[in-house]
C-alpha cells in the first residue's frame, strides 16, 4: 500500500496550523509570558466575555485539565476572576477583569499585526486561495464544537 503522510491533507492541515500558531505563540510568549492554553483561554473570554470552563475547552478544543491551569494562571496574574452560579453552584462563570480585558484589547492588535505579517508573507492571491479553502472545509464539514458560551 503506497501512504505519504507529508501529503495526507489532515495532516498537511495539522502542520501548517501548527507552524502559524507557533509563530504566533512566540510574540506573545515573549510581550505577556503567556502559554498558548492561557492564550486561547483569554481569548475565548475576550470574544465572548462570560464562559464556564467546560464551555472555554469545547470553544478552543482543549481539554479540560489545559483549560483548568490556563484558568488558574490567568487568575493568579489578576487577568482573570471567577463567580458562582447563582442557580448551580456545580458551576463557575469566568470573565476577564478590567486588567484581563486590557491585555486583550493589547492581544487583538497584536492579532492584527500577526495577521498583516501573514498576508504580506503569503502575497494577496494564496492567502484568497487559502481563505477559499478553509471556508469550503468549514462548508462541507461543520463543526460540532459551539463557537460561543452557550450560557450567557
Amino acid at each position: 500500500m503506497d501512504f505519504k503522510l507529508e501529503t495526507f491533507l489532515p495532516y498537511r492541515l495539522n502542520q501548517a496550523a501548527e507552524r502559524v500558531s507557533q509563530r504566533f505563540a512566540a510574540q506573545y510568549r515573549t510581550r505577556y509570558r503567556m502559554t498558548r492554553p492561557e492564550w486561547r483561554a483569554l481569548a475565548a473570554l475576550g470574544a465572548y466575555g462570560r464562559m464556564t470552563a467546560t464551555e472555554i475547552g469545547a470553544n478552543s478544543s482543549m481539554h479540560k485539565t489545559k483549560v483548568s491551569r490556563a484558568v488558574r494562571a490567568l487568575e493568579e496574574k489578576r487577568w482573570l476572576k471567577r463567580s458562582e452560579d447563582a442557580d448551580d453552584r456545580r458551576f463557575e462563570h469566568l470573565e476577564l477583569t478590567p486588567a484581563g480585558r486590557r491585555i486583550f484589547t493589547e492581544m487583538i492588535e497584536l492579532a492584527h499585526d500577526y495577521e498583516r505579517e501573514m498576508a504580506q508573507l503569503l502575497g494577496a492571491g494564496a492567502l484568497a486561495q487559502l481563505e477559499a479553502g478553509l471556508a469550503a472545509i468549514e462548508a462541507k464539514l461543520p463543526g460540532t464544537m459551539p463557537l460561543r458560551s452557550s450560557r450567557e
